[in-house]
């Protein structure tokens, strides 16, 4: 091929349609002004800040050194399924077999696998908002139709059942709810999960999908999974992982569990796209279930410290409404009080002109609510240091009193 003939690349339209993640989008924007030599602070990502514990890291280590090092199988190492369900078991009171478990490389890819796996396309999927990022794109991926329901600061950030009841159609497919949620921290209690299971167990045709990954960071005096309604059991997927209880983000291991049928399905998708998740990483995450639990509930205190610290810098910002998450390590504060106001030239017409505001001004980072199906709020991680809170707040409550 010559110069002269001119290169037509195609790009499919399903990638075309898709949404960038803001939250990655920010925090690419936050290493771009670091690399600067900004000092940038990055509340955009939701990652603990903690090492993964030593007793995890020493069981890869020793898979290394007992060559477990190749392929595994698609739905994850027999052992590492036995442990899932033992923790289950334990946590959630929950029974499941080990092949009702399909691992994954993380908890994303268990996600996508099932809503590949059951949505056709015009299946409309309920997601109360505000929502994580990816859960419109997966829908839209599978050609499903999202069917978005606001619950906004006034209801705490979660749905009623009489809000429930109005979103079914007759194409209603699954539910897709997410507690402790991604990006408000709020947790729905047994009675609240109860009176929306109330309506669902009148709908057969309805798959409830239920993101778990933040169950352990989780301030309330208990947790209610989604397996513990006998009324949705048989069809009830929960979606969890080891990213966030045991700070092992980057070693991609998540999962799903739920009826046979379906984890038969996604064992089937994952083997044409990916297989079995890394083999190593499977084997440090059955340490993490099998292993001592101390440093999971470590953890949680210190996120619990750092909730109540950065919930009480923000009340003392003039302009910030905020309430108080009972888990996960976000704060969605909103921050409709500062539109029309301005800073020199510069006017604040929504919550993205604030989220870049403060990433110029204040040189920290953060999320824009509507990236979360929730305009008008923005997102903070505290999943950092007490120091490191303190002075993002400062800078925060510093850059918000300049907007007149």
């Amino acid at each position: 091929m010559t110069n002269s003939h001119r290169t037509m690349l195609q790009i499919s339209h399903r990638i075309q349609d898709l949404s960038q993640s803001q939250t990655l989008a920010m925090s690419q924007k936050s290493s771009e002004l670091r690399a600067q030599g900004i000092d940038v602070i990055n509340l955009s990502v939701g990652e603990p800040d903690f090492h993964t514990p030593d007793h995890i890291k020493a069981a890869a280590v020793k898979a290394i050194d007992d060559n477990f090092t190749f392929y595994s199988p698609v739905p994850g190492y027999m052992s590492l399924r036995q442990a899932i369900v033992k923790n289950l078991q334990e946590t959630d009171g929950a029974t499941f077999t080990p092949e009702q478990i399909v691992v994954s490389g993380g908890a994303k890819q268990a996600l996508c696998n099932v809503i590949l796996s059951t949505i056709n396309p015009g299946d409309e999927v309920i997601i109360p908002t505000p929502a994580w990022v990816s859960y419109v794109e997966m829908v839209k991926l599978a050609e499903g139709v999202s069917v978005t329901i606001p619950a906004d600061i006034n209801q705490d950030f979660k749905i009623t059942p009489e809000q429930l009841r109005a979103a079914i159609t007759p194409r209603t497919r699954m539910l897709l709810l997410c507690s402790p949620s991604n990006p408000t921290g709020s947790v729905y209690t047994r009675s609240e999960l109860q009176a929306l299971v109330d309506i669902l167990k009148d709908c057969p045709e309805i798959l409830v999908l239920s993101d778990e990954i933040y169950q352990h960071i989780n301030y309330t005096d208990s947790y209610t999974s989604m397996t513990a309604f006998p009324e949705i059991a048989d069809r009830a997927v929960i979606i969890n992982g080891v990213s966030k209880a045991y700070a092992m983000t980057g070693w991609r291991i998540g999962f799903m569990a739920g009826p046979l049928q379906i984890a038969k399905a996604c064992t089937k998708l994952q083997g044409q796209y990916t297989s079995g998740s890394s083999s190593i990483a499977q084997k440090a995450a059955e340490a993490a279930y099998l292993g001592p639990q101390e440093c999971v509930s470590e953890m949680c205190e210190a996120f619990r410290r750092r909730r109540d610290l950065v919930v009480k810098l923000a009340k003392e910002i003039p302009g910030l409404k905020v309430n108080v998450p009972q888990g996960a390590f976000y704060l969605f504060p909103e921050v409709s009080s500062f539109f029309g106001k301005k800073y020199g030239d510069k006017v604040i017409r929504s919550a993205a002109d604030v989220s870049m505001y403060l990433l110029e001004e204040a040189h920290v980072a953060t999320v824009d609510g509507s990236a979360f199906c929730l305009p008008g709020y923005i997102r903070l991680s505290y999943a950092t240091s007490d120091d490191t809170i303190r002075e993002a707040m400062r800078r925060i409550a510093e850059a918000l009193a300049k907007l007149k």
